[in-house]
């Protein structure tokens, strides 16, 4: 009996056995439906990309770094762009959160396992593929997609390369695996939680990954749609975008941002979810006005739908279109508001600490509030016709994507990596990598502001001699900030195999159904569903 037991226990932690050897190992991963091994695999995942989509920044960077001269091809330049905001959006920061959501969803609801497991492996192997596909356009004639991530028509029509075809297809595999990888979120939060655990009792996280679960399943097909046309306007003789053909440029826009800004907010909406659950546990007291962060998160999604044209206030749409888009823009600011200020109001007279979860939530709140705030700069039409395509922009969305989105990403990695691995990383090297990257984050995007003032357009490879000093403030920064990423490699990879042992629950202040499981968690984690009263 002992035996048995003893090889259940080994069973549970290792995963199933598929035979020995390299063949073993390929198998037990390839054919996995467990929702901890998916969950690392989109993990390792987003970390690979995340170098990779890292390195094009900083080639970016390093032909800003002066004017004049000729680091790189204006048309490698221009493919770099592309390539690199389309990865860091579809290849780190969605796979980041579908792998943490994968991990903690069913921890977090007292639920076994994901509800649709063997999907879950699909939406996770369509990936890669995926983004091979995409890869595969940079080596292919006349080079990779040039036209910047957001694909505008013609550019992205009539004057684009050949390889623009395999992005399309790519672009139209990542959709599918969100759709997929939502349809199995929604099904997991609504039919598995735990016994006595009402909507109104679910983790913040479980909350925020259900409404972008919804989004993603309402915009994909929009995004599916427009890549679609065109296609057809590259080989099927429709003018969809060709003013010549009786079509429209501005149609393709119209439709692509109304993907486009709901997207944001699948981005940065999981992150929110990630510092609602942090901030409480390092403040140790509960998160100030629940109730009121759910409904600010169900407004955020609703108003989404319905500011899309800001991001053309320049194309000539008519007045009262301009004034409606720029009202919603600013309103959809009040339940953002609402958020940080409740995050703040948690951390009112709570006993704080400072480890790395909390460092980087905080340093969140703060940045995250001044890509608000520059955002809401941008919403004004009179000042977004000064604004519009220049680096003012590009500062405003890193503010919101990098100390935003990133920083909630590396704050849920230190948050939970203990609970993942069953390792504690190293305190001392999370410290160097949050005071490193946030001092160098600001170096980097701050000065894109002042540039953007001043006029400097975006996605030149070259520019005018005024420009110069900002610029190479603003490339250092960003060099310094692409190498202190390395110091989170190495720690994840040292937590991994030799941090000291963590405790089941990890973090004193930590409450939750994930924090009474063992550290890790067994591979199939709530066999008997716990009672929530």
């Amino acid at each position: 009996m002992s035996d048995t037991a003893t090889h259940i226990d080994e069973h549970d932690h290792h995963g199933p056995e598929q035979g020995r050897g390299v063949m073993g190992f390929i198998k037990r991963w390839l054919f996995t439906t467990n929702h901890k091994d998916i969950g690392t695999l989109y993990l390792c995942l987003a970390l690979f990309s995340f170098f990779l989509a890292g390195g094009m920044a900083l080639l970016i960077r390093a032909e800003l770094f002066e004017p004049g001269h000729r680091f790189l091809d204006p048309n490698f330049f221009n493919q770099m762009t592309t390539m690199h905001g389309l990865i860091m959006l579809f290849g780190v920061v969605m796979p980041a959160f579908t792998g943490m959501a994968n991990w903690q969803i069913p921890l977090m609801i007292g639920a076994p396992d994901m509800a649709l497991p063997r999907l879950n492996n699909w939406s996770f192997w369509l990936l890669p593929f995926a983004f091979v596909m995409l890869g595969s356009t940079m080596f292919q004639s006349g080079g990779g997609p040039n036209f910047g991530w957001t694909m505008y028509a013609p550019l992205s029509t009539k004057f684009a390369p050949p390889s623009t075809d395999f992005m399309i297809f790519s672009i139209h595999m990542m959709g599918l695996s969100s759709i997929m990888g939502s349809i199995n979120i929604i099904a997991t939060i609504m039919n598995m939680r735990a016994p006595g655990m009402s909507l109104m009792k679910m983790p913040m996280f479980v909350w925020t990954w259900l409404i972008t679960a919804v989004l993603l399943i309402a915009i994909m097909p929009v995004l599916a749609g427009a890549v679609t046309m065109m296609l057809a306007d590259r080989h099927f003789g429709t003018s969809f975008f060709e003013a010549a053909g009786g079509g429209d440029p501005v149609l393709f826009q119209h439709i692509f941002w109304f993907f486009g800004h709901p997207e944001v907010y699948v981005l940065v909406l999981p992150a929110f979810g990630v510092i609602s659950e942090i901030i409480p546990t390092f403040s140790r007291k509960p998160l100030f006005g629940y109730h009121f962060m759910v409904y600010a998160t169900v407004s955020i999604a609703l108003l989404s739908f319905i500011v899309w044209v800001h991001h053309m206030f320049t194309t000539g749409v008519p007045l009262g279109a301009e004034l409606f888009f720029m009202y919603t823009t600013m309103l959809i600011s009040v339940p953002t508001g609402i958020k940080v200020f409740n995050w703040v109001s948690t951390m009112f007279k709570g006993s704080m600490t400072f480890e790395t979860p909390m460092l980087f939530a905080v340093a969140f709140v703060f940045l995250f509030t001044i890509g608000g705030f520059t955002g809401l700069m941008l919403a004004l039409v009179p000042a977004d016709y000064q604004y519009q395509d220049t680096y003012f922009v590009v500062g405003h969305f890193h503010y919101v994507l990098v100390p935003g989105v990133i920083f909630a990403l590396f704050a849920a990695t230190y948050y939970w990596i203990p609970k993942w691995t069953g390792h504690m990383y190293s305190e001392c090297i999370g410290k160097w990598h949050f005071w490193l990257s946030v001092i160098s984050v600001n170096i980097a995007f701050f000065p894109m502001h002042f540039l953007g003032l001043a006029g400097m357009p975006r996605r030149i490879p070259d520019y005018a001699l005024q420009f110069t000093n900002f610029n190479m403030i603003s490339s250092v920064g960003a060099f310094i900030f692409g190498f202190s990423q390395l110091l989170f490699l190495y720690n994840v990879i040292r937590t991994i195999k030799h941090g000291k042992k963590a405790t089941d629950r990890v973090w004193e202040g930590a409450h939750g159904l994930e924090w009474t499981l063992s550290s890790p968690p067994p591979y199939h984690s709530f066999t008997t569903p716990p009672v929530i009263h």
